[in-house]
């Protein structure tokens, strides 16, 4: 009797582990968005924008189907699966288009400078208003220390959903 009461003990403890442990990982899983959606480039436009001051960048956004509906329809909050994304780029002059203006007036993209997404979920960024906040240089995420600063100011917009672009059909 000895020997089964010590494998039940056992296995009772290696199930605590484990419990213990995939709850310890959901609790550690990221915040932030870590991945490039994928197809993110075949989005719809949601609107441009353009940045003056030291950031001087133009800037696409685009959202998925989720998104794109929501903005139609007017759906505050927006629902899960919505996910946006904003391009930017540096903002400089275009010479092609100033010679045909004849006077320094058109302004086009240059380098890319970073992709930003805000992905929607409501349960799984539950700490951070349902929104999860992505940021890529190069392909690569930022450290995590400089998404610390996406929700603090996303939060200020609650009338919108944390969500400062606004649709331009």
């Amino acid at each position: 009797m000895r020997p089964i009461a010590f494998l039940a003990i056992a296995a009772a403890a290696v199930a605590g582990i484990v419990v213990v442990g995939t709850h310890a990982d959901a609790q550690a899983a990221p915040i932030f968005v870590t991945a490039i959606p994928g197809g993110y480039r075949d989005w719809r436009l949601i609107s441009i924008a353009h940045e003056e001051g030291n950031l001087h960048s133009l800037g696409a956004m685009l959202g998925n189907d989720v998104a794109i509906k929501a903005y139609r329809e007017g759906t505050l909050p927006f629902p899960d699966g919505t996910i946006i994304a904003a391009l930017h780029y540096t903002h400089v002059p275009s010479q092609e288009n100033n010679k045909v203006f004849g006077k320094a007036q058109s302004f086009v993209p240059g380098a890319a400078t970073n992709i930003q997404f805000m992905v929607k979920d409501s349960k799984k960024y539950a700490s951070t208003g349902g929104w999860g906040f992505g940021f890529f240089i190069g392909g690569k995420p930022v450290p995590e220390a400089e998404m610390k600063s996406c929700y603090p100011c996303h939060n200020q917009n609650q009338a919108h959903d944390l969500v400062f672009t606004r649709y331009a059909p």
